[in-house]
């Protein structure tokens, strides 16, 4: 099986976030496992994606957690929900990709996966470590591209106790493991003061074991590297500041919208909440093949305030990223 990426198939399933020609924070929750129709394909088929960059990622994240075991951890007393979200992710797996992964169960609390993709055959006892090679977070998280974060309800908040995060978008998993979703949520501009926060969390809390939902949230990044968390911003914060420098074709080959596919699930077992992380990247340049993607994040750039351009991190550049863009519109007859 080849480990090259299929760029046509990037671009087909790419998730264009946006809709309208201006931006603002929202809840943005719609129902899990419906297509979403683009002009260059669709995607959000199911709660799990696997796509040709799946080998690579998966190595970029054991190299990751090699460097830096700190990106997955689970407080003790969410190890249940780390099993029941082993188990989740298992048959979400298999509905996807039937062709290539199977879950059996074989008696009571014993089951057989099969992963045809990466090779693994391990029958295994619920609840039973000595029945995995690894904790069953770390077991799952080397199976699926999305990055994990287990949420505990208690106290009427939801708090991030547990979780696999190896490609965050400049924020910390460890930083953040113990907060509350509130907390976590603390530095966005404006969705305190419009109570979008509050009304995220009371919606996740009120969430029905099979009934996943989810929403998209996006960036500009560049280089196209995964893992921008706040520990190796020394490796990757700099580049930003280096964009106005770029000549055009360079400009175009190293921003990237970058666009994550969240998802929450209730976890049926434990009654955890299941919060997945899967993250698209494609360079300005292949975005501006696609017109009406080219036109739509022009206009969402130059509307965008200035807060939230700064938040996201990509203040110094947006107004040439929008000017760039409007460039490579066709010339009117």
């Amino acid at each position: 099986m080849s480990t090259e990426p299929d760029l046509r198939d990037d671009i087909r399933a790419f998730p264009f976030p946006f809709t309208q020609d201006t931006y603002r924070y929202s809840i943005n929750l719609g129902p899990a496992g419906q297509p979403v129709h683009t002009p260059a394909g669709q995607w959000g088929d199911s709660v799990v994606h696997i796509d040709g960059r799946y080998s690579e990622e998966l190595a970029q994240r054991r190299d990751i957690l090699r460097r830096d075991p700190s990106r997955r951890q689970v407080l003790a007393h969410m190890r249940p929900a780390a099993w029941d979200a082993m188990l989740t992710l298992m048959r979400e797996l298999s509905l996807a990709y039937p062709d290539t992964m199977t879950l059996h169960r074989e008696a009571a609390g014993r089951f057989h996966w099969i992963n045809r993709r990466t090779g693994i055959d391990q029958r295994f006892a619920y609840g039973d470590p000595r029945t995995l090679p690894q904790e069953p977070l770390a077991f799952i998280g080397d199976q699926v591209q999305e990055d994990i974060v287990l949420l505990d309800q208690r106290e009427a908040q939801l708090f991030v106790d547990a979780g696999l995060v190896c490609f965050a978008s400049n924020w910390s998993f460890g930083f953040n493991l113990g907060m509350s979703f509130l907390q976590v949520h603390g530095p966005v501009p404006r969705i305190h003061d419009t109570g979008i926060a509050a009304r995220a969390e009371k919606f996740a809390m009120r969430l029905q074991p099979g009934e996943p939902y989810r929403r998209t949230n996006w960036s500009l990044s560049v280089g196209g590297r995964l893992d921008q968390s706040t520990e190796t911003y020394p490796e990757w914060g700099p580049a930003r500041g280096r964009t106005l420098d770029l000549e055009d074709a360079a400009f175009g080959a190293e921003v990237h919208l970058r666009v994550e596919v969240q998802h929450l699930v209730r976890l049926a077992e434990s009654g955890c909440v299941m919060f997945l992380i899967r993250t698209y990247q494609l360079p300005l340049e292949v975005i501006a093949q696609v017109e009406p993607w080219r036109d739509r994040l022009a206009a969402v750039l130059a509307e965008l305030p200035e807060d939230m351009a700064d938040y996201k991190g990509f203040l110094v550049y947006r107004d040439r990223a929008a000017d760039w863009l409007r460039a490579r519109a066709p010339a009117a007859p």
